[in-house]
């Protein structure tokens, strides 16, 4: 999802303020107040703190070490990582079917929220395995299977779940409020990260068991964290389609809101941030140019990215042989200089715009996999380079990942914004799938160098995918 010193003025405390018993479903057309609007924000960052909790059992790390010790092959690597992906080509289904409804919370609720119970499956049959029930192979398939339907029904609401994010989040303050939620989420990673890899490592009945007790309190934490969209204010998305987006932003509501950001929120008869008004082809997903730009980009860079960002870990637990308390504090490093650097990325990708960031720092994050070339077994790459190359990957990556982000929001238009959202996703996906497929495969033969030739691949890989953002056209930031 990428030393200066980062400004202390935006706060990573959640202070919530008195919130209403209840919110009732609005439209866009509707005037939202202001309150209302500074609550939503601190929900939905309450929210991504924990889910980060709920995502440390469901993948990552510990889902990685999870199914070393269960003696799963790269090719299992490979669809891990492919799957999240490939179902990605649910979201245009899942966007049709959120344009029909009437509430994006009760739509998430149905998908979000039954995707992470199904997880409780795995609880269980980790359990089966202790009194000997399942086998560790079955234990592999049922995992797959697991991951394969929670994805899907996180495919099916993740569009809604973005085009509802960004009706509520003001334009002019995107870098700065992802910033800030995704470092709260940052940080959550770097205190849990180490805390769940040592629960893991030396719990008294084994690994099995320790991964299955912090996947038990993941689940009730994303369920809670479910809980919290409750308090943001709710649209409905056949409303959202009629909003012309055409409003003017005038220069006097511009400094207001950069002076003191959500106190300052304009009030309109649309929604909370005013776009940049979108041609009328704009409608039309394939006569939109600039959007189709934005799709080769982001398709080939996820290809590129996938073809070897499956394996680090499986590098470092397998052929390298470190005890996953190791692998989970290089992860928690990772988390540590993302959540310095998100706050500074957001400002600066607020200030000079995303496209330049994305070039910059993609440069860096191509040659990246170079770095793992020389990377062994012993005391100083343990611990001097393999912490100094985390830190580096959690540095850049929160600038692509944001910034990827930002410029997909201001690049798709309001009107059928969540079809937008949902293109993307399942041609990323899809090329995403591909890239960890590939992968899987290479590493599978030696006379292609195995792992370190994929990583030098991929660091050509993405060096190409660049190209494209030099034709992209980011809308003004005003």
């Amino acid at each position: 999802m990428d030393s200066v010193q980062v400004e202390t003025t935006a706060p990573l405390t959640l202070e919530f303020t008195q919130i209403a018993s209840s919110l009732t479903t609005i439209s866009p057309n509707s005037r939202i107040p202001k309150d209302t609007i500074r609550t939503s924000l601190k929900a939905s960052t309450a929210d991504s703190v924990l889910a980060a909790v709920y995502s440390l059992g469901t993948g990552g790390i510990l889902l990685s070490n999870f199914l070393v010790e269960l003696g799963a092959s790269p090719v299992v690597f490979g669809m891990l990582s492919s799957i999240p992906m490939l179902v990605n080509l649910i979201q245009p289904l899942g966007a049709y079917l959120s344009e029909r409804s009437t509430s994006r919370f009760q739509y998430s609720l149905r998908t979000h929220g039954i995707g992470r119970l199904l997880w409780l499956v795995l609880v269980i049959g980790i359990a089966s395995v202790s009194w000997g029930v399942f086998n560790t192979h079955q234990l592999v398939i049922l995992t797959l299977l697991i991951v394969l339907f929670s994805n899907l029904l996180g495919g099916l609401g993740t569009a809604s779940w973005l085009s509802w994010v960004a009706m509520i989040v003001p334009r002019r303050l995107r870098g700065r409020y992802f910033g800030t939620r995704n470092s709260a989420a940052s940080l959550t990673n770097l205190v849990c990260v180490p805390m769940a890899g040592l629960v893991v490592s030396h719990w008294y009945g084994g690994s099995l068991q320790g991964y299955g007790v912090v996947l038990l309190i993941g689940i009730v934490f994303g369920i809670v964290g479910l809980g919290c969209q409750y308090f943001q204010v709710d649209m409905n998305p056949r409303s959202q389609n009629t909003c012309s987006g055409k409003l003017p932003q005038t220069g006097e509501i511009q400094a207001e809101v950069a002076k003191d950001e959500v106190n300052t929120l304009p009030e309109s008869n649309c929604q909370p941030y005013i776009p940049t008004p979108q041609n009328q082809s704009d409608n039309s997903i394939w006569k939109n140019s600039n959007f189709l730009r934005f799709l080769l980009y982001f398709s080939f860079w996820t290809l590129a990215v996938n073809l070897s960002s499956p394996f680090f870990n499986l590098y470092m637990l397998d052929t390298l042989d470190l005890d996953v308390s190791y692998v989970t504090i290089y992860n928690s490093l990772q988390a540590g200089a993302t959540l310095l650097m998100l706050i500074l990325w957001g400002k600066l990708a607020d200030k000079i715009g995303n496209r330049p960031i994305l070039i910059c720092v993609g440069i860096l994050v191509a040659a990246t996999p170079l770095l793992w070339l020389g990377i062994g077994v012993n005391h100083l790459d343990i611990w001097l380079w393999l912490p100094l190359l985390h830190i580096l990957l959690g540095s850049t990556w929160a600038a692509i990942d944001l910034c990827n982000n930002n410029i997909q929001l201001a690049i798709a238009p309001i009107k059928n914004q969540s079809i937008y959202f949902a293109i993307a996703a399942a041609v990323a996906g899809a090329s995403g799938a591909l890239g960890a497929t590939i992968g899987s495969f290479i590493v599978q033969f030696a006379q292609f160098g195995g792992l370190l030739g994929l990583f030098a691949l991929s660091s050509l890989f993405r060096l190409a995918a660049l190209v494209p953002l030099m034709f992209l056209q980011e809308p003004r930031r005003g």
